[in-house]
Order: C-alpha cells, then structure tokens, then sequence
C-alpha cells in the first residue's frame, strides 16, 4: 500500500456521515445476505420467476436491491439523492441504466434521455459528468459486425450512420452546455467501432478542454498500450485525452468466448498483472496532466492512495480539474466520502430507470459483491464497525 498521511479509508464516521443509523441498519441486512453466493443466485434467480409470473415482488425490489444501488426510477427520482451527495462535495453521474435494448424503439428513448441528462448537468456543479453506453444506441450485432470487418447491408450502413449521427448529437450538446461524458467500455468484440466513435468525438470536441472521455478497462491485456497511443494521437492532432480508467465488467463472458470461439483471452492472467497496469495508467496520467484529464473508475483503496500520492509527488492540487475519483452508488462510501473531506473531486455513478428495466444493472452489483474477494464483507464490516461506534457513542452521552 502507497503511504498516506491524510486519508483513512476506515474512518467510519465521515464514510456514513450521510447515513442515519436506520439505513445503515437496512444496508448491513442488505451485505449479509450478499455474503452468501447461492443465496445471491437463488434469490436471482426466483426475483427473475417471480415477475415473469406477474407476482407482487416490485416493492419488496425497491426497498433492497434498488434503493440501495439506484437514484430513483426517472431523473426527477435522483434529485434527492443528487443534493444529499452535493452536501457532502460529492457529485452525481446520472446512468440511464437500462440494459438489452435492442429495437429503435429502445435506442430513441436512450438516446433522449441521455440528452436530457445533458441538458440538466448543464452549470450544474452538482452533475460533473453524464455518461451513456453506446450499445443504448445500436445493437451488439451491428457493432460485432463493424468489428469483423465483414461488409455492412445498405439497411446495417444506414443503421450506423444513425448511430454516429446519435452519438455526435450528444457530444454536440454536451460541448454547448460544458458537460463533461463518460462513454463506457463494452465487451472486446465490440469495443473497436465504440474507441474509433470516442477517437472521432473527442478530436472534435476537446479541442479546447476535455468534453468526452473514453473508457480503458485495465483488465484487458491491451488497455495500457491503447492509452499510450491514444495519448500520442491526441498530442499530434492537439486535442485533450479524457479517460477513465476501470479495471473492468465482463471478465467471465469474456473468457467463456474466447474459449469457445479459441482465440487467445483478452483478460489479464492475474489480478496482479490488472492491478500493476492499472497503477502504471494512473502514473502515465498524472505525467501527462497537461494534455489527460481522468477519472480513476476504481473501488480499490490502494489504487485510490496511490493517486493521491501520485498528486503529491508532482505537487498537483488535491482539486485539479483534469482529476476526478469515480465509485458507484450504494458502495464504497468509505473511498467516496474519505476523498472528498480531503478536497478531492469526487462523484458516484447514480443509475436510474424502471425497476424492472434495471434488475440486470442490478444483479450484476449483487453478483459482484459476492464474487470481488473481500468487497461484501468489507462493506459489511465497515457498516458494522460504524453501528457499534454510534451505539458506544450514545451510551457515552446518555452516562454523561
């Protein structure tokens, strides 16, 4: 672990300072149960029956998995959530979380949420970034085929051109409006044709700062090379790098196809090997503040030191504009909170949409929990520990 004199990621009182003791109480039933592997993919799985038969179980979602991984059903929902977090110098990104879509239908109502999540960060210090995915605007099948290189129909090109239109749109209006975007990272086999979309958007918009912001998944055996050419790039033709680095979100679809379809894994051997290029990245960044702006995507404590070291070594601000640290909603309280106490740009990934709509963002977070060594039960021990420090505090005073 980097040496750290400022930041301590145990302190439980400014982690839930947020949090009164119900919540806290609701949140540490909530990590027991996602302690337990089985009882997380049993639970799936009959959450998953139980609204194909139509039963009531939507409350029961709401008040678990939901409120504590979600802003609310609609953006007028996550207001709440958006000016406690400001409280607390912490930022919201808004995340139209719906997954699957796969019609026009579906891509049109994405692609204008995604504007108006635009439209209302606009000057608003409260919302530093807006983020979309690009598979929210086309479907897997038209990007794998992009990436194969095998010859698109007139009906596949016409498809793409909307996309692209689509996606300048967004980029458009978030240059207008000063509203810094995340484009995510998707799965390898479609990851090409969304970096070429990102390389073409930021030339064209971070010309005079960093507008949009492309997303290296460090679990990838390639990501720190395609950022160090991505930088070269953006110095020759004289635009600012947005990245956010991540370690990444498809690690087991990733290798389940490269085994079945025998080509070499695109993941990282071992997490070593992840954390080490992770690391680097974020040095790599810091050398070249002048012309990266990033976002360090990461719930690992010992990452977030090392950034923070990293600033002082090179005598950079706590709060330079070009560095941000990301966590999501509802986890990792103790990196987000802890961060931003000690002046650093902090913000959570808020993401919202239709119960229903969002259950697999929503699995995914359950299923993570349980599979990240240590991630459930450092949650669960962190809210753990704070509920004993309230409940020793309080009998102090009450002897007082």
């Amino acid at each position: 672990m980097t040496e750290n004199l400022h930041i301590n990621f145990t302190d439980t009182r400014i982690a839930f300072a947020s949090k009164n003791s119900n919540s806290l109480r609701k949140a540490y039933f909530l990590f027991s149960l996602m302690n337990w592997n089985g009882l997380v993919k049993l639970g799936t799985f009959f959450i998953q029956l139980a609204l194909k038969l139509n039963l009531p179980v939507k409350p029961f979602i709401r008040r678990t998995l939901f409120s504590q991984f979600c802003g609310g059903e609609n953006i007028e929902d996550c207001n709440k959530t958006i000016r406690l977090l400001s409280e607390y110098n912490i930022g919201t990104i808004l995340d139209y979380a719906v997954e699957g879509a796969s019609n026009e239908k579906h891509f049109l109502k994405t692609f204008n949420e995604t504007l108006a999540n635009v439209q209302k960060s606009a000057g608003l210090k409260e919302i530093p970034f807006c983020v979309f995915k690009i598979t929210g605007l086309a479907s897997h099948a038209l990007l794998a085929k992009i990436q194969s290189k095998k010859p698109l129909s007139p009906k596949e090109e016409e498809q793409f051109e909307k996309l692209r239109v689509r996606v300048d749109t967004i980029c458009q209006t978030a240059f207008e409006h000063k509203v810094r975007l995340f484009i995510d990272a998707e799965e390898t086999w479609i990851q090409v044709p969304i970096d070429n979309l990102v390389r073409e958007m930021m030339e064209k918009y971070n010309k005079n700062s960093p507008i949009v912001y492309n997303t290296y998944q460090l679990y990838c055996v390639n990501k720190l090379l395609d950022l160090k050419n991505d930088y070269k790039l953006a110095k020759e033709r004289g635009y600012f790098l947005g990245a956010k680095l991540v370690r990444g979100a498809y690690m087991e679809k990733e290798r389940e196809r490269a085994e079945r379809l025998g080509y070499p894994d695109p993941i990282q051997p071992n997490k070593t090997a992840c954390d080490l290029d992770y690391n680097t990245a974020l040095e790599f960044c810091v050398k070249h503040i002048d012309t990266i702006a990033i976002c360090a995507g990461t719930h690992n404590e010992n990452s977030c030191y090392h950034l923070t070291a990293l600033l002082r070594k090179h005598d950079i601000p706590n709060g330079h504009s070009h560095i941000h640290f990301a966590q999501l909603y509802g986890m990792s309280d103790n990196i987000s909170f802890n961060l931003s106490k000690a002046g650093y740009n902090v913000a959570k990934y808020v993401p919202y949409g239709p119960i229903k709509a969002v259950l697999p963002y929503l699995f995914r977070r359950a299923e993570e929990n349980t599979s990240i060594a240590g991630q459930t039960s450092r949650e669960f021990n962190l809210i753990k520990s704070e509920l004993k420090r309230r409940k020793s505090e309080k009998a102090v005073k009450a002897h007082q």
